[in-house]
């Protein structure tokens, strides 16, 4: 199906690849603090409550402030929020490497977390400007970037600060100054086309869906994202400490199995989004969240080998359904693009720093392995998908 707008301007790959790529760098110093869990859990002795708590506090402040940050901009057009946000990142990744203290090293993930607050709603509605009607590819791009920054973080974590210490955290701040660099060439774009965008936010306003008919739509996409970002939050914050007790491997190559999963989300990513455009963004959705279960039920019981194989099938069905669910919900709500981002986006960050948390306590209390077998039934949640409506978005042709 094709799913372009009428009348549609070209496709602009260059800013798309600008977001995507400050995207990789955006996750990749993210996806650091994960890495090195095993390393601040020893050097503070902290529990693994304590770890989740680190979690929880990243995903808090960036899931809070995310719809926020898109609601006022959707109003109040902030072209320069972008470098301005990567600069609370950037002072994140400086104290977290020199952090004496556990509140530091809250503090440390608080700031990384308020400039992804910034970065996410904004940047996904740039890749939507430029997208020239070809939504879900445009999302899969974006999104890729951070699936690859995600996956790359554990390695260059495993090969940097695993082997040579905290300290050298510091050197993956030199990717917030290069972030830096290239959004402000994105604001400068984004600024020339200001006036773009508010006149297609004048013609959608005469579009609506019904307000019963989004209220429903929405609650159904969020309960989708809990039933994926949940599961998530066991394998991302807790695989490492999963494969090193069930397995014996050790923490260098269980930071590299983690980024072989992280890669597997980044391929699904790249698939969703495209196919999205072309069968339906339900279909891939219904497919992409249920399909997964039989691989999640079965992951628990199997040896190293299957538990990496597995991981790899259930990162790449689960993580194509993002796309789709994101464009699904900007398609409901085109006059509100940045709310709707930065609700989906910080609902999901919120999910993962909840569901870190929950699963520290359950772990600590019950055992790393138990904590697998009761997520594994997390994506049948993926049955509501059969409640999501058949509508066209407003101006477009399919799903």
């Amino acid at each position: 199906m094709n799913n372009r707008t009428a009348g549609a301007g070209p496709t602009r790959y260059g800013v798309i690849g600008a977001v995507s790529f400050v995207h990789t760098l955006n996750d990749m110093m993210q996806s650091v603090i994960v890495a090195i869990y095993p390393l601040l859990k020893g050097e503070f002795d902290l529990t693994f409550f304590q770890i989740g708590v680190i979690s929880l506090t990243f995903q808090l402040t960036a899931s809070l402030l995310q719809p926020v940050v898109g609601m006022v901009t959707d109003r109040h057009p902030l072209p320069y929020s972008l470098p301005l946000g990567m600069g609370f990142t950037l002072g994140g990744m400086l104290l977290l490497s020199v952090a004496p203290t556990y509140p530091m090293l809250l503090l440390a993930v608080a700031l990384i977390g308020c400039g992804s607050s910034v970065f996410h709603p904004e940047s996904s509605r740039v890749a939507r400007m430029a997208s020239g009607g070809r939504y879900g590819l445009a999302q899969s791009l974006f999104q890729i970037g951070g699936n690859i920054g995600q996956a790359l973080g554990p390695v260059l974590a495993a090969a940097i600060v695993l082997k040579l210490g905290r300290s050298h955290v510091e050197w993956f701040g030199l990717l917030a100054l290069l972030a830096i660099v290239v959004l402000l060439q994105v604001s400068r774009w984004y600024r020339r086309h200001i006036d773009e965008r508010v006149h297609q936010r004048h013609a959608d306003d005469g579009v609506r869906f019904p307000k019963p008919l989004v209220r429903r739509t929405i609650g159904v996409l969020l309960v989708l994202m809990f039933s994926k970002f949940f599961y998530l939050a066991s394998i991302s914050s807790y695989y490492e400490f999963y494969l090193m007790h069930q397995f014996g491997v050790s923490a260098h190559t269980a930071a590299n199995l983690l980024g072989v999963f992280l890669f597997a989300i980044a391929a699904g990513t790249l698939i969703g989004g495209p196919l999205g455009d072309r069968i339906g963004r339900r279909s891939v959705i219904w497919f992409s969240i249920l399909g997964c279960a039989p691989f999640t039920l079965l992951l628990p019981h199997v040896g190293l080998g299957w538990t990496v194989g597995l991981s790899v099938v259930i990162g790449m069905v689960l993580a194509s359904a993002f796309p789709a669910i994101i464009v699904y919900a900007q398609d409901m709500l085109t006059h509100r693009i940045g709310m709707v981002s930065g609700l989906f986006y910080g609902f999901s960050f919120g999910l993962g720093g909840i569901g870190a948390a929950v699963l520290g306590l359950v772990a600590d209390r019950f055992g790393i392995e138990f904590v697998y077998q009761v997520c594994a039934f997390l994506p049948l949640l993926g049955l509501l998908a059969v409640l999501l409506p058949d509508v066209r978005p407003p101006g477009h042709h399919g799903d």
